[in-house]
Order: C-alpha cells, then structure tokens, then sequence
C-alpha cells in the first residue's frame, strides 16, 4: 500500500469523525470561527480524500464539487443563505458536469422517468415550502439546480445505491432547511435530519465515485511495467 493511499484513508476517517462529532458542538457554544471550521472540516477533508485520489478530468470535478460544498458550509454561517447557497450551486454545476460526462448507457424506463419527474417536483416542493413568500423564486432558482444535480446523478454510471442514493439525500436535507419554521419544526431534531442527510449524503457521493474512478485505473505493477516515453522496448534484445 503506498503512502498516498494510506494517507486517503487517514483522511478519510478524519473526515467522517468530524462530519459525525459536529453535531457534538452544537451544544458548546463555540466562537463563530471555531463552528465554522467544524463545520467546514467534514466535507473539506472529502475534497482532500478525492484530490489524493484525483487521476482524470473526473476525478478533479469531483475535487471541485466536495469544495464548493464545504465552502457552502461555512459561508452559510458566515455570509448567509444566499452566499452560501450560491457555493453550492456552483458545486451543483460541477456535479452535473461530472454526472453528464459519465452518463449510464441505456437507463432503463423506471430510471428515466425518476430522474424526469424528480426536476419538477423537487422544483415546486422547494418553491411551496418557505415561510417567507418573498424568497420562494430564489429557493426555486436554486432547487433546480439541486434537482439537476440529483436527476444526473441518478443516470449516471456511477453506484446508484452511494451516488444517486447520496444525491437524493442531500435534496432532502436542503428542502427540510426550506421547510424550517414552516411545514416542519426549527429544533434539534429538524437540525440532527438536516446535517446528517448531508453530510452522509455526501460522503456517499464522494466514495461511490472515488471507488469507480480508481477501479478503472490499470493496476499499479502494470503502470510501473509501462515504457516510458510511449516507445515499445524489448528488455530480451536491448
């Protein structure tokens, strides 16, 4: 095991305990910085998980859109909803980019019409939800983007039950956020939905596609055994 992979997953296990302990500070008070960055560090450390494992045009979308999303995190606190949630947008964009460049060749029936009525329906759910009417449009805007996101992940190739289960999460987080002193209730509860779909969400997405990614890659006795320069040499009669 080389060093850099040893390293992916030492990061990716401070990843997930700190995605996990987050909810633990909630009840801390911590200086405004010091949340941020827990906040922050969950999905950050995925960014670095998958620039370690980063080989392809892929595999740096992949990079981009696990930034974009923690800095979604901490813009949300330190800016507001509209800063922040235009970080996620620009992580949705990479998403779907990543997702239409590894599209699943022929989806089955079912598989489309999920992904079609996904778009309109997150789209008005999203729409109906907040409390405060003058919004509505820009949660709208947003949620388009987000179902765009989810409808793409679900045909793509990659793992259904990690990656599109995984964006599938994270639009039900976002449109219980929409829904907070609405249709549902703004308490512990609501909060514990919201991070937890996420952040697992996420991490879901992240691996599933880490995992294809590097499973195409040759194995490494073979990238070592390549020429190098291209040129085809025989070792028995150089």
């Amino acid at each position: 095991m080389s060093i850099k992979t040893t390293l992916a997953k030492a990061v990716l296990i401070a990843s997930i305990l700190a995605g996990v302990s987050y909810v633990a500070s909630w009840g801390l008070h911590l200086p405004p910085a010091a949340d941020l960055t827990w906040k922050g560090l969950g999905v950050g450390l995925l960014a670095v998980y998958a620039a370690l494992n980063a080989r392809s045009l892929d595999g740096w979308l992949l990079v981009a859109l696990m930034a974009f999303g923690a800095l979604g995190d901490v813009l949300l606190g330190a800016a507001g909803l509209t800063v922040g949630a235009l970080a996620f947008l620009v992580g949705h964009l990479f998403a779907i980019t990543l997702y239409l460049h590894n599209r699943r060749p022929g989806p089955t029936r079912s598989q489309l019409a999920l992904a079609i009525v996904l778009v309109p329906a997150v789209v008005a759910v999203a729409y109906l939800l907040p409390v405060d009417r003058a919004g509505a449009p820009g949660v709208a805007v947003y949620s388009l983007g987000l179902a765009l996101m989810a409808a793409t992940a679900w045909l793509s190739r990659f793992p259904r039950y990690r990656v599109g289960i995984g964006a599938l999460m994270f639009v039900v987080s976002d449109l219980i956020i929409f829904g907070r002193g609405g249709p549902w209730p703004d308490n512990f509860a609501a909060g514990l939905a919201v991070w937890g779909l996420y952040y697992l969400g996420q991490l879901l997405i992240c691996v599933g596609v880490v995992r294809t990614l590097k499973a195409e890659r040759p194995p490494q006795s073979l990238r070592d055994s390549s020429p190098k320069g291209g040129a085809s040499v025989d070792r028995r009669t150089a």
